[in-house]
């Protein structure tokens, strides 16, 4: 047994090869199957693709140092992996609005399953394995766990526009009162109403007795002020 995984250990052109390449994609694959079940653009191939890329970038470079004899640094190439999968990471972020940025974890991802195929492709199939458990582990269990602990912090933007400029002192004590609001600004009216101003505010769900205000209650409250033209969840 011994004498079988240090030969996985060696760069065998062909069964370790093989072997690392199949790994990869069972690593790959299932870390981009969540991924996929959450609707992300990078799914299951995505991440097969790109751990099968990062093998392949660090046996090449071992390839070159010990069957071709280079004498250049094996993990030169390896390294501009880590570095350069970031463009592909960048371009799962999507920005939807102040409070709305999503891909984040799949670009974390995209990055980990690179790592991961690197280590493969070297033949460190500890720690591939134990980062690739762990990396699971985090993006499955330890979601839902991340769920429960932020689904009662809730931030979202609000825009309120009001009928007149003399009702602008009355707007900003009225959220500041009556709710968990910070960085309220003044802004042109958004309908383009001359005489109406607009108001913008973040609001930041954190306290008990704000635990059940959602963008939907607080729009109602303020549409029942005389001197609110209309609110909406801003974005």
């Amino acid at each position: 047994m011994r004498a079988f995984f240090e030969y996985l250990g060696t760069l065998d052109v062909l069964w370790t090869t093989v072997f690392r390449a199949l790994v990869a994609t069972a690593v790959g694959g299932i870390i981009g199957m969540e991924r996929g079940k959450q609707g992300r653009a990078a799914g299951m191939r995505t991440h097969i693709l790109v751990c099968l890329g990062a093998t392949l970038t660090a046996m090449t470079g071992i390839y070159a140092y010990e069957i071709l004899g280079y004498s250049s640094d094996p993990l030169r190439i390896s390294a501009q992996v880590i570095s350069g999968i970031g463009f592909l990471g960048v371009g799962t972020i999507l920005i939807k609005g102040r409070f709305q940025i999503t891909g984040l974890t799949t670009a974390a991802g995209l990055w980990t399953v690179a790592a991961i195929g690197l280590a493969l492709g070297i033949g460190f199939y500890e720690g591939a394995v134990v980062i690739f458990l762990l990396a699971v582990l985090a993006t499955t269990i330890m979601a839902r766990l991340e769920y429960k602990i932020t689904r009662k912090n809730t931030r979202f933007g609000i825009y309120i526009e009001i009928t007149s400029d003399r009702a602008v002192r009355d707007m900003i004590s009225h959220l500041e009162n009556e709710f968990p609001t910070t960085d309220i600004q003044v802004t042109p009216p958004r309908s383009n109403t001359v005489g109406n101003v607009g108001i913008e505010a973040n609001v930041h769900t954190t306290a008990k007795e704000y635990s059940s205000l959602s963008p939907k209650t607080m729009v109602a409250a303020l549409e029942e002020l005389e001197y609110v033209v209309f609110a909406i969840e801003s974005i």
